[in-house]
């Protein structure tokens, strides 16, 4: 690894006080990785501006220097997204994380990169207002993360993710301009859309610094369960649900290894059976009706059992055995590689491509659990290879492209809410075919040096 120059420190010195940049191998060690099992990569330094104007001068810097630069939230990427590349710098967002301004009059809100999604949360219920996608690792991930990766969530079916929320946001160029892209309105028809460019762009167009978000009153709720004999009616249910006109906050799909493994976690004694996680929105009388309906379409795909959360303690528990999948498989099984898997495909394939994954399950001998947001078609599989078990590793890789390679053959993509990154770049050009040239072309435009987390997406 090179170290940088003592010309490049003076200057980093220069835009940011010493307590901002850290050289020390400990701390560089880190933040060389994220979530994903893509291998570390050490970078150079670690800077943590509190303005946007710093984050706009490090990059004028790095671009002139040809430093390669990662932009960080929490580090929860999934698929390599944050991981460093050699020699990079990474410019962590964690000490921007200030609300600036509420305006519930507006339902909207205006803060920092950094701000973690629970947080602003808890900031905006004394409005009656949230902020709606619900990523399950909301107790960690931060908004200028989800917008990098166009993170979805538990309420992205009712109300939409991430890029359906985004209205403003101020960007960080190549170059260290400082520019602001969007309105404040609800709908504009002026000019190109540069937000929506920049969702979803992983970092590799620009830095967002702030934002500001549209919001949603905080509506009535009611969480129902429903546990079904077979996984296949379980699936089934979820276009039936739909398909009667009943859009649900969230409606979840857990299958039961996933069950196991939070009950060995918990300690908990679930029925280890194909399970919906319904939460209804609305007026009481509203809710009601569609709860009826719900019932009785489960009971006619065979559900075992309805039933309805009575107390805060019950919705707090079945939500959280939600979130907790991912914990609960890493610290049941820390010396195994879990695999990923986030794909999602029309609605009308689901089942059956719940069925393809189960099916790749036998198939390839390894256990996975099979999960995820399953009203907008959302699969999230996670594959348990033992450790040390090079054929099985290779095995599970098999396994999770077939699966990959399935959504797109029904017109569904590689990558629901976890961005492309490191892990998925193969599968850009199987999904987009000739408009690959165009986001490179995109890219080049705007980061002619290539400095901005280099390596990611592009195959």
């Amino acid at each position: 690894m090179n170290t940088l120059s003592p010309e490049i420190l003076t200057k980093l010195k220069s835009i940011l006080p010493p307590a901002s940049i850290s050289l020390d191998p400990p701390v560089l060690e880190s933040y060389s990785h994220d979530r994903s099992i893509i291998p570390a990569e050490m970078p150079q330094a670690i800077v943590w501006p509190d303005t946007a104007e710093q984050v706009a001068a490090l990059l004028k810097l790095c671009n002139e220097h040809r430093l390669p630069v990662t932009a960080r939230g929490a580090g929860t990427s999934l698929e390599g997204n944050a991981v460093p590349s050699q020699e990079a710098i990474v410019l962590s967002l964690e000490r921007m994380n200030q609300v600036l301004e509420i305006l519930p009059q507006d339902f909207q809100v205006r803060l920092q990169a950094g701000v973690v999604y629970d947080d602003l949360n808890r900031q905006l219920a004394s409005h009656g207002l949230f902020f709606a996608p619900g990523p399950s690792s909301g107790d960690l991930a931060t908004i200028g993360g989800m917008i990098g990766n166009n993170a979805g969530g538990l309420n992205a079916l009712r109300y939409g993710v991430t890029r359906n929320h985004v209205l403003r946001l101020q960007v960080a160029l190549a170059d260290g301009s400082l520019v602001w892209f969007g309105t404040r309105a609800l709908k504009t028809s002026s000019g190109f859309d540069l937000v929506q460019l920049m969702v979803g762009s992983e970092g590799l167009l620009g830095i967002v610094t702030e934002v500001v978000l549209r919001l949603h009153a905080l509506p009535g709720r009611q969480t129902a369960l429903a546990q079904f004999k077979e996984l296949d009616s379980a699936a089934q249910a979820v276009y039936e649900i739909i398909s009667s006109g009943i859009l649900p906050g969230a409606l979840e799909l857990i299958d039961p290894i996933s069950i196991h493994h939070i009950n060995l976690y918990k300690n908990w004694d679930w029925a280890e059976v194909p399970t919906l996680l319904i939460e209804f929105h609305g007026t009481p009388a509203g809710m009601e009706g569609e709860i009826e309906i719900v019932r009785a379409l489960c009971a006619r795909l065979g559900a075992s059992k309805f039933e309805l959360a009575t107390t805060p303690k019950m919705v707090t528990e079945l939500w959280s055995g939600r979130k907790e999948i991912t914990n609960a498989e890493e610290a049941l099984y820390p010396n195994y590689t879990i695999l990923n898997g986030d794909v999602a495909v029309p609605l009308s394939r689901y089942a059956s491509a719940v069925r393809h994954a189960r099916e790749l399950s036998l198939k390839y001998d390894l256990p996975m659990s099979i999960f995820g947001h399953a009203g907008d078609g959302n699969i999230h599989c996670h594959t348990l290879v033992p450790p040390e078990d090079v054929l099985a590793l290779e095995r599970g890789h098999q396994a999770a492209d077939e699966l990959i390679r399935f959504a797109l053959s029904v017109g569904g993509t590689a990558t629901a809410e976890h961005g492309i990154g490191l892990a998925k770049r193969n599968f850009l050009l199987e999904e987009h075919g000739a408009s690959v040239e165009v986001m490179k072309k995109i890219k080049a435009a705007l980061d002619p040096n290539n400095i901005l987390n280099p390596g990611k997406m592009f195959p």
